[in-house]
């Protein structure tokens, strides 16, 4: 319960989680390459974070400082530059099909970001993906491939 006077916060650990999502999420959309940049981009969201926390956060997400054509930037762990399944895991809240198109449903705003990591893991078994707000339509590589591609996308998403 909140003292008097004082609004409720959520406990560091949600703000903490909350903040890594938000991290992912921005470095999967584009190239960040400093810490300040990433520090505006969190502003721009609501959230603040001193330069300290940033480079904890930044350590324990395995996001590391590389260089491309666009110059330096962050990269997440897994690839260069995409971003792997294991960081969006907790963002899917669950995975469904008609038989002909499969549904993933996301966190609120979190779904070009497993989208993207969806597309960046390159599964054969996907043709594409469409990415709203917190809605992904997810076209199976067969007609009859809507079911196993189910079963897959669960397993890799962890619902």
């Amino acid at each position: 319960m909140a003292r008097p006077g004082t609004a409720s916060r959520p406990p560091s650990h949600a703000r903490a989680a909350s903040r890594r999502d938000a991290i992912r999420e921005i470095l999967a959309r584009g190239v960040v390459p400093s810490q300040d940049e990433l520090q505006r981009h969190l502003r721009a969201r609501g959230i603040r974070a001193a330069q300290a926390t940033l480079s904890r956060d930044l350590a324990a997400l395995g996001v590391r400082r590389g260089s491309g054509p666009e110059g330096p930037r962050y990269l997440m762990e897994g690839d260069a530059g995409g971003l792997p399944i294991e960081p969006v895991r907790r963002l899917a809240e669950s995975v469904e099909t008609n038989g002909l198109m499969v549904v993933v449903r996301t966190k609120a705003s979190a779904a070009s970001t497993v989208a993207r990591a969806i597309d960046d893991a390159r599964l054969p078994d996907v043709l594409g993906t469409l990415a709203g707000d917190d809605t992904i339509f997810v076209v199976p590589g067969s007609a009859r491939g809507a079911a196993a591609l189910v079963k897959h996308l669960r397993q890799l998403l962890g619902v």
